[in-house]
């Protein structure tokens, strides 16, 4: 009995296993569930079932308007801190070495992992002075600090709305300048000029500007964002960081549909072939 459950459950890590493959080698555009189970091969039930325990771990998630699949917050975590050559890592890396070497401040790449946003790297800028309110591997509640907000502000409003109320209490113990007024002041004014400021409400000397890195299809990949002393972001420069990092992330997006292209060329040549 016990072996027969063994086997029975490795045979459903392979499958949901096999799921996950197909909807990453789809993950420019999703897949929907009649395309997953004619690649699979799996019936209906089962492979629901699969995808919902996929849902559960966050390595799969499913658009609600178009209903396709796509990798998860979880999967992409994974896949940045294997950083293996083409990872999105590499790219935000270069980026935020332009961003530090013409700014001369600290920058920094985060992502969204449940309502907390987290820091996945960091690069120090020349100027002597440096703020240290955001290390590689923090997690902050999503709104708290440039990265953050830039990712908050980009949500529908009802879901800003849950994750605003599920992280009062921890906000309110950690980040007592952030009330969810602020918060909610902050989004608007994010949404209204295209980037997200932080005007020292973590710590009082320490100041930071947020924008969103998409994917070619349009999705949030993550938040490229640049902090500085409070005497270096008067209000000229602060339109001129946000114009370095709004350059920044285009140029991310650029790279990822050139890199999303030639996966898929090279899958349509290797079927091609066979």
């Amino acid at each position: 009995m016990d072996m027969t459950r063994e086997v029975t459950g490795a045979q459903s890590v392979d499958r949901a296993l096999g799921l996950l493959a197909i909807v990453r080698r789809n993950a420019e555009v999703g897949i929907g569930l009649a395309e997953l189970l004619a690649e699979s091969g799996l019936n209906k039930p089962t492979a629901r079932r699969l995808l919902l325990a996929l849902m559960r771990a966050e390595l799969v998630e499913q658009d609600t308007k178009s209903r396709r699949y796509h990798l998860g917050e979880e999967a992409f975590l994974m896949g940045a801190l294997a950083a293996t050559r083409h990872s999105l890592l590499e790219f935000t890396g270069e980026s935020l070495r332009r961003i530090s070497d013409k700014s001369e401040d600290s920058s920094f790449f985060s992502v969204r992992r449940q309502n907390h946003s987290v820091c996945l790297q960091r690069e120090e800028g020349r100027f002597p002075i440096r703020t240290h309110v955001l290390q590689a591997g923090a997690h902050h509640p999503l709104g708290i600090g440039a990265g953050s907000m830039a990712l908050l502000s980009d949500l529908a409003d009802e879901e800003i709305e849950h994750i605003v109320a599920e992280n009062e209490v921890a906000i309110a113990a950690r980040f007592p300048n952030y009330t969810p007024q602020v918060i909610h002041e902050q989004v608007e004014a994010t949404r209204t000029r295209g980037w997200s400021l932080n005007p020292g409400l973590v710590l009082p000397n320490s100041w930071a500007i947020g924008v969103v890195v998409r994917y070619p299809d349009g999705r949030t990949a993550g938040a490229l964002s640049l902090s500085a002393i409070d005497s270096r972001m008067g209000l000229e420069r602060q339109k001129t960081l946000a114009a370095l990092l709004q350059g920044e992330a285009s140029r991310l997006t650029s790279k990822l549909a050139r890199l999303f292209a030639r996966n898929r060329d090279g899958r349509a040549g290797k079927s091609t072939e066979t």
